[in-house]
């Protein structure tokens, strides 16, 4: 008993000092958990009340239960601003991934300072502002004055209406978005060279070519990079706003209205704030259930060095 008694009694010093640890810890990581709550989980909160009201910023919100949602199905542009947004997804993301590993992979050739200053150029254009760089490219892409429309003439070719024309509007879009694929570059690039470099030199005394080196070495030890680029690139995508707004606004024909675009002019243009919301609820569910399948069927073909 008196063994039980001065052994808490040893404890004691130690359990309170492990409180006061745990306080501090608490103190520190406070501004972050404030910062959650009043940034995050408030304005989920409130979006949530919001879409199930009739909300309009000039009245008080009334509650309309699900009304809301049900509309969402009758709107004709909720149907296609979601086929504009997939089709944007579905060629954008795979042509972004595509051209930032094939760029990735040629400047990780040489480590020169030619090389690094080549790697910064490829970058700094996705440090251009989006504002920026929407103005830049409707001046590229003008029908009459347009740089690229100037060259066609030059050549003698007949200029193309790029964001007049509801067959190609769409397209130029997804070929402008290439303007910033420096970020996932980089990204690509930092995998690059956390390969060991030991494995290629193995690989090059078993004799194996340039070929069977990319695509036994350089892509399998590339899967978790990829498998990143691609799940940040496919939710910024279904996020594409600026383009759209900015350089076709929306058109022709709503040919370039993306979702987050029809749901702008719902809350800003038409004040139909819960109309808004129930369509922002959507498109975050629509992604986290693009995420979940993406992470349950892709997941399991990433391959991690040394597992």
């Amino acid at each position: 008993m008196m063994l039980k008694a001065g052994g808490s009694r040893r404890a004691g010093p130690g359990h309170s000092f492990n409180r006061r640890e745990a306080l501090w810890g608490f103190v520190f990581v406070s501004p972050i958990l404030l910062g959650t709550v009043l940034w995050f989980i408030v304005p989920m909160l409130a979006a949530v009340y919001i879409s199930l009201t009739d909300w309009t910023l000039l009245r008080p919100p009334a509650l309309v239960g699900l009304d809301n949602f049900i509309s969402l199905f009758r709107d004709r542009l909720v149907g296609q601003s979601l086929k504009v947004t997939v089709i944007f997804t579905v060629a954008a993301v795979p042509l972004n991934l595509l051209v930032a590993f094939a760029t990735a992979l040629l400047l990780n050739f040489s480590r020169s300072r030619t090389m690094y200053v080549i790697r910064v150029l490829y970058y700094l254009p996705a440090l251009v502002p989006p504002v920026a760089n929407a103005v830049l490219w409707s001046w590229l892409l003008n029908s009459e004055y347009g740089l690229i429309n100037w060259l066609l003439r030059t050549m003698g070719l007949p200029k193309v209406l790029w964001l007049q024309d509801p067959d190609i509007a769409l397209s130029a879009l997804i070929v402008m978005s290439l303007w910033g694929f420096g970020a996932t570059m980089i990204i690509f690039l930092a995998g690059l060279q956390g390969i060991p470099p030991e494995l290629y030199e193995a690989a090059k005394i078993d004799g194996a070519g340039s070929r069977h080196r990319l695509f036994r070495i350089t892509i399998p030890l590339m899967t978790p990079v990829i498998f990143f680029n691609f799940v940040i690139n496919m939710i910024a995508s279904f996020q594409v706003f600026t383009a759209g707004y900015l350089i076709t606004a929306g058109g022709p024909n709503n040919s370039t209205l993306f979702y987050v675009l029809h749901l702008y002019r719902n809350a800003f243009e038409y004040l139909k704030m819960g109309y808004a919301s129930a369509m922002a609820w959507v498109l975050f569910f629509i992604i986290l259930a693009l995420t979940l399948v993406v992470f349950r069927y892709f997941g399991r073909d990433v391959y991690y060095l040394g597992s």
